[in-house]
């Protein structure tokens, strides 16, 4: 077989190196299929130049509109997300409209709301307004000032003559005993740190001097206990006048007897156990405050010592409901004269 392929292809070769013989005869009918093959060779040129051309172009073309489609398809894909965008924008616009819906109806609630509360506020500034005018009027604010200097006027007067009743004065060119001792544990309560009571002789109340001891021994002469428990009535009687012209409900209310007076405390003086636990609330319905002397009652000192500190307590009170100060828990008369001093004071009408 590849003998056969090489004996043709070697008789291929020799014709192509063989050399054409024409004879003179024949010679000019074969120049004439020359000259005739070479006019269709150079038309076949042209067509083929011409074909070229046109494929050049349709290769052209074809690469213009692939370039086109190209773009094309890009085009598409920017107005697919385009489309993709837009999509979303509608949905998000659809959202805020709805959003702006309800604030534009949560505005309009509000401002119905404001304009109910404008009308409200009209009319309360109206109102006031008016109240005001009432109030700066004759029968207004003027007038109140005016009862209330009245009143407290009134207060000045009851109780200037209480103070002629007893009064408070400082006793000159004597040595008494001092107005009041330390009592068991009651020298820690109170201002004991205050101001200084006064040290130009020692005070007496319509003649008396108060002057309580710890100890019944101390005594040596019951005339003394006696004047002791007396000044201490006094103090008791004008403390309990003092609380009702200023409507003051004494926390240590008074039982006035003179120099047998009593001073009641509602605190519980003992303790209750576990075993009165049970019975407490029956107990406390029915439980009555405690009295203390304010006087001696035989060797028993701790009783009318505690009695004096509750006095000073009532005292104490009053001056704070009239703005005054306490010169601290033992000095029972010093505490009267300032509280006599600052109600009769020019000040107290004014405040």
């Amino acid at each position: 077989m590849e003998s056969k392929k090489l004996a043709l292809m070697q008789n291929q070769e020799d014709q192509k190196n063989a050399k054409l013989v024409i004879q003179w005869e024949d010679y000019e009918q074969e120049l004439a299929r020359l000259c005739s093959l070479t006019s269709a060779l150079n038309e076949a040129k042209k067509k083929k130049q011409l074909v070229q051309q046109k494929l050049q172009s349709l290769i052209q073309v074809e690469a213009e509109s692939l370039s086109r489609s190209n773009e094309l398809d890009e085009m598409k894909e920017k107005l697919d997300s385009r489309k993709l965008v837009m999509g979303n924008m509608s949905m998000h616009s659809k959202v805020v409209k709805e959003k702006v819906k309800k604030q534009e109806e949560q505005l309009s609630n509000d401002i119905r709301s404001l304009l109910v509360a404008g009308t409200s506020l009209s009319g309360a500034s109206k109102r006031l307004q008016d109240a005001s005018r009432s109030f700066a009027g004759e029968r207004g604010y003027g007038r109140l000032r005016t009862l209330q200097r009245v009143f407290r006027t009134r207060q000045q007067y009851m109780v200037s003559q209480v103070q002629l009743l007893y009064p408070v004065r400082i006793a000159i060119g004597q040595a008494p005993e001092q107005e009041l001792e330390s009592f068991n544990n009651c020298s820690n309560s109170g201002n004991s740190a205050g101001s200084k009571p006064l040290d130009q002789g020692a005070l007496i109340i319509a003649g008396l001097h108060l002057t309580v001891f710890t100890k019944m021994s101390f005594f040596t002469d019951k005339k003394e206990v006696q004047r002791s428990a007396t000044a201490l009535g006094y103090v008791a009687h004008v403390v309990a006048l003092i609380a009702s012209y200023l409507q003051v409900p004494l926390r240590y209310p008074l039982r006035l007897g003179g120099s047998r007076s009593y001073i009641r405390d509602y605190a519980p003086s003992i303790e209750p156990s576990s075993s009165d636990l049970t019975s407490s609330s029956s107990v406390s319905a029915n439980s009555r405050p405690v009295e203390f002397p304010l006087f001696l009652e035989g060797q028993d000192s701790t009783r009318a010592a505690y009695a004096v500190f509750l006095l000073n307590k009532d005292l104490e009170q009053l001056l704070s409901y009239i703005g005054g100060r306490s010169l601290g828990p033992r000095h029972v008369l010093a505490n009267l004269k300032e509280l006599l001093r600052t109600i009769l004071s020019p000040e107290y009408i004014d405040t």
